[in-house]
């Protein structure tokens, strides 16, 4: 009499032995001569249980450690009708898929909905510990009866609901595989960089549930969130919720001519550096360029004096008095409304800071200064704060309205986060957020502002033309005068599906 077949978990694979009957389990399996047995991979856990299930295989499975929970909400709200939409859209696919909705339009509910859904052991990774710690306060507060742990930032928790930093997960990820049937990535366009995708790959759980306002990347592995979490099944942008979930807004954009000295040394400094990379064939308009170009600067005198070029006019178009100028009209126009302002760097932050007396926060602020400062900013202690890409995420600041940038990148993922910083309506239904876009005139900063909107640049790129972004959602700005000028029954599976500890759900 044949003997069942037993599924194990072993560091991030499953080990499938004595072999079963038939061949649709073959599809999924690779012969291991160490161990002398079929070795799977973790994520296809799903696929081989529906696949034996449906040829009436018997399985002794040993391979899953999750379980059921009971989550007794005591934090519930009427949610918005895309956060419904997302929910019934993400379990007619099965469980598995991303929602992309814009910042500060409900995403942590809507998981907390999934999970009340799905009622199993839940791993959350989120890609800061500020995110962290807001997600556990969130979920402390709507399931008070269940333990809630973390894993990263010195905490090493074990829980049936775990919320930790992508970083702990990936080190963790062949102990945590076989713990949790649900997953939840928050800004999940983190995940497929080669250290985050292990804590997919290594994992077993059967329902995924990816998080993002902007899934694209510009290496285009973006591509690989339909195998490590699912495809998209829902998507709302700004403009679609702007009015009800999220406040009103407006993009304006400002800009601002460099003095005369100022666009001398810009101009020299752009031809020094585009005269090289004419000599080397190096075009910046891609990610290869970019790095032809690093790779270039670092082997000859020629290269190194380019690359100086460079940062430096990049430097002048990003930090022109006149932008000081206009930044100093727009405080005084919104005082006293709470108002954040982005740089790309943090030599900007600083000068911003001094000038104007303004708190900073950049990566060299403390946690506990960085606190300090973000609570003194909601508390309406400070009106004002400056700082450069850490504000980016994992910042929930819905007292701020007006956010003014002074130079980025040109990542639309970065212009979208950042507008998200005062898109929530807090405690004002009639709320109207502004974002100011002040940048250089007749510089390459005006092609980077423009691919950060998601519209195509007018020149031929130059100067910042350093990694394309595809376009997401356009915010469509108004352009004001110049400033400075004279399937299976995983896919059948109800709302609420009984807890039933012997499935493979």
């Amino acid at each position: 009499m044949a003997r069942t077949p037993t599924l194990s978990y072993d560091r991030g694979t499953l080990i499938l032995h004595p072999p079963p009957r038939g061949k649709d389990w073959l599809d999924f399996a690779t012969w291991d001569d160490r161990v002398e047995r079929f070795r799977v991979p973790a994520m296809q856990y799903r696929n081989l249980v529906l696949a034996l299930r449906a040829a009436g295989t018997e399985l002794d499975d040993r391979a899953k450690a999750f379980y059921d929970v009971e989550l007794i909400p005591k934090l519930e709200m009427e949610p918005y009708p895309h956060q419904q939409e997302a929910l019934e859209a993400w379990i007619e696919a099965g469980r598995m898929g991303l929602v992309v909705l814009p910042t500060a339009a409900g995403k942590t509910y809507l998981a907390q909905m999934a999970m009340q859904a799905t009622k199993r052991s839940t791993l959350i990774m989120v890609p800061t510990l500020d995110l962290m710690h807001q997600w556990y306060a969130h979920l402390v507060a709507a399931f008070p009866d269940v333990e809630v742990g973390l894993l990263g930032g010195g905490s090493r928790d074990r829980t049936p609901i775990l919320v930790s930093t992508y970083d702990s997960a990936a080190i963790n990820a062949e102990t945590l595989g076989n713990q949790y049937a649900l997953l939840i990535f928050d800004e999940c366009h983190h995940l497929p960089s080669d250290f985050n995708r292990v804590i997919a790959e290594y994992a077993i759980a059967p329902y995924r549930l990816g998080l993002t306002a902007t899934p694209d990347r510009t290496d285009g592995r973006h591509a690989d969130l339909n195998t490590l979490i699912g495809p998209e099944v829902y998507r709302k942008s700004a403009e679609e919720l702007a009015g009800t979930t999220l406040a009103k807004h407006k993009a304006v954009q400002i800009k601002v001519r460099l003095s005369e000295n100022e666009r001398d040394l810009y101009d020299e400094l752009i031809q020094v550096r585009n005269q090289f990379l004419q000599e080397a064939k190096i075009f910046l308009g891609s990610v290869q360029g970019w790095q032809r170009f690093v790779q270039a600067s670092a082997g000859s005198k020629a290269g190194r004096r380019a690359m100086l070029a460079h940062r430096e006019a990049r430097a002048i178009a990003f930090g022109t008095e006149g932008k000081l100028r206009v930044l100093a009209d727009l405080l005084a126009t919104h005082y006293p409304e709470r108002t954040l302002i982005f740089t790309d760097d943090n030599a900007t932050v600083y000068r911003i800071s001094q000038a104007f007396l303004i708190p900073a926060i950049t990566h060299q602020t403390g946690v506990k200064e960085r606190h300090d400062i973000l609570t003194s900013f909601k508390a309406g202690d400070y009106r004002t704060l400056v700082a450069s890409r850490v504000l980016n995420e994992g910042v929930d600041v819905p007292e701020a309205s007006v956010a003014i940038v002074l130079s980025g990148t040109g990542s639309t993922r970065e212009y979208i986060q950042r507008l998200g910083r005062v898109l929530r309506k807090g405690k004002t239904p009639d709320k109207l957020a502004l974002l100011y876009e002040v940048v250089a005139e007749d510089t390459n900063e005006e092609n980077v502002a423009r691919r950060r909107r998601g519209e195509p640049s007018r020149t031929q790129p130059q100067q910042l033309e350093l990694v394309p972004s595809p376009p997401l959602y356009p915010v469509k700005p108004i352009v004001v005068p110049h400033a400075a000028e004279p399937l299976s029954e995983w896919t059948a599976i109800p709302v609420n599906p009984p807890l039933t500890p012997s499935d493979h759900e």
